[in-house]
C-alpha cells in the first residue's frame, strides 16, 4: 500500500540520512536502452522536503557517476528492516564541501514492503545439505562463529529450493530431517557481479510429506548463522529477480 504524502516532514518518518539506496534507471524508449539495466548504490544524504531528497552521487571503481538531470530512476531505500520504493528523477547536481550530491525529486508515492527477512520468493534452485555434527553444534552453542570447511567429510544430500527469503528457505527432497535439526545449506545465487556460493547453517522448523508425491518431503528452515552482508545479498537477489519478471510481463 502506498504511503500518502500528507506533510512536509512525513518522508523523514520513514527515510533517514545514512540509509542505503539503490537506483535503477527507468527506460521509456529514450535511446538509453542499455542504461535501464544498470544499477547503482548510494546513501541518503539529507531530506529536503516531502518530495525532494539528497543522495550522495554514486561511485563505480572510485569514479563518480554523473547521472543526467531529468532522468528518472527507480529507487529502493533500505531502512532498518523495511524496504521503501519510489520513482524519482534527478533534479539537480552539486557539491557540498567534499561531498558530491544528487537532488532527487520524488515522482511517485513512497511504497513500503513487508519485513525483508520474511519476504519469500518462489524459485527453483539446487540445494545441497547435511546435518551438523556434534562438534559443530557445540561451537554454535558456545555462541561462536562456525567456520564451515571447504570440503566437509560428511556427504551432502541434494534437494530443490522452492522459495527463499532473507530469513530462511523452503526445500523439497526425498529425505526427511527432524524438526529442530541444525543443518548446513549450500546453494548458489547469480548476483550482479557473478555467481556466489552460500554455506548457511539453518534450523529445520517444519517437515511434511507432500500429499501428491509420497516419498518427497517439504522442509521449512530458518537461518541461525548468517551475517548481514550475506542476508543483504540474498534480499537483493530476490528483488532483482522480481524486477526481471515484472519487466518481462510489461
Amino acid at each position: 500500500m502506498a504511503i500518502q504524502k500528507k506533510s512536509k516532514t512525513m518522508i523523514s518518518d520513514y527515510i533517514t540520512p545514512g540509509d542505503r539506496v539503490e537506483l535503477v534507471a527507468v527506460n521509456r524508449g529514450d535511446n538509453q536502452k542499455g542504461e535501464g539495466e544498470k544499477q547503482y548504490e548510494s546513501q541518503v544524504y539529507d531530506i529536503l522536503s516531502d518530495d525532494r531528497i539528497e543522495i550522495m552521487m554514486p561511485m563505480v571503481k572510485q569514479k563518480l557517476i554523473l547521472l543526467p538531470q531529468g532522468k528518472e530512476y527507480h529507487l529502493t531505500f533500505f531502512a532498518g528492516n523495511t524496504l521503501y520504493q519510489a520513482m524519482c528523477k534527478v533534479a539537480d547536481r552539486y557539491r557540498n564541501g567534499n561531498v558530491y550530491i544528487l537532488a532527487m525529486e520524488l515522482t511517485s508515492n513512497l511504497r513500503r514492503f513487508q519485513r525483508r527477512e520474511y519476504y519469500r520468493f518462489s524459485c527453483t534452485l539446487q540445494l545441497n545439505s547435511r546435518m551438523l555434527d556434534d562438534e559443530e553444534i557445540h561451537v554454535l552453542d558456545m555462541d561462536e562463529r562456525l567456520e564451515i570447511p571447504q570440503s566437509p567429510a560428511q556427504p551432502l544430500e541434494s534437494s530443490v529450493i522452492t522459495d527463499i527469503s532473507g530469513g530462511g528457505l523452503r526445500f523439497v527432497g526425498n529425505y526427511c530431517y527432524q524438526p529442530g535439526s541444525l543443518i548446513l545449506c549450500v546453494y548458489r545465487l547469480r548476483l550482479a557481479n557473478g555467481i556466489k556460493e552460500y554455506k548457511l547453517v539453518s534450523r529445520v522448523l517444519e517437515v511434511k510429506e507432500k500429499e501428491d508425491h509420497p516419498g518427497l518431503f517439504e522442509h521449512r528452515a530458518k537461518y541461525v548463522d548468517i551475517n548481514e552482508k550475506d542476508r543483504e545479498e540474498i534480499i537483493r537477489f530476490i528483488f532483482e529477480e522480481e524486477r526481471k519478471i515484472k519487466k518481462m510481463q510489461e
